[in-house]
């Protein structure tokens, strides 16, 4: 099965995991921007927990209109498929153009993420 984040994205989002988890206050750009192809669903992510490594942490927006900040495991990720049972996917191109904050007050504002 193809992961979802590449060895690189999973190191950075670790670091900030950690940084977080010693209590350091971040506003961190997203590493990684995860979509569904058949849906509206979008998440970026900013840091991993560095104990399990599997949760994630990041803008999250299932395309209901209610974006928020929160949790989720990515390996329950991997298992997700859209209305067309397609997998969720990296966006290879994503490139962050704000801190996570300033894209949850965005997405609040819209109902959804604003790249």
């Amino acid at each position: 099965m193809k992961t979802l984040i590449a060895d690189e994205q999973r190191a950075r989002l670790l670091a900030n995991g950690r940084a977080h988890a010693e209590g350091q206050e971040l506003d961190p750009l997203p590493v990684v921007k995860l979509f569904t192809p058949d849906a509206h669903a979008t998440w970026l992510l900013t840091e991993l927990d560095p104990e399990d490594g599997d949760t994630a942490f990041g803008l999250c927006d299932l395309g209901l209109g209610m974006p928020e900040l929160g949790c989720v495991r990515l390996s329950e990720l991997e298992n997700v498929r859209g209305p067309l049972n397609l997998p969720i996917e990296r966006d290879l191109y994503f490139i962050a153009q704000r801190r996570l904050s300033e894209y949850a007050q965005l997405a609040r504002a819209h109902g959804s993420i604003i790249d």
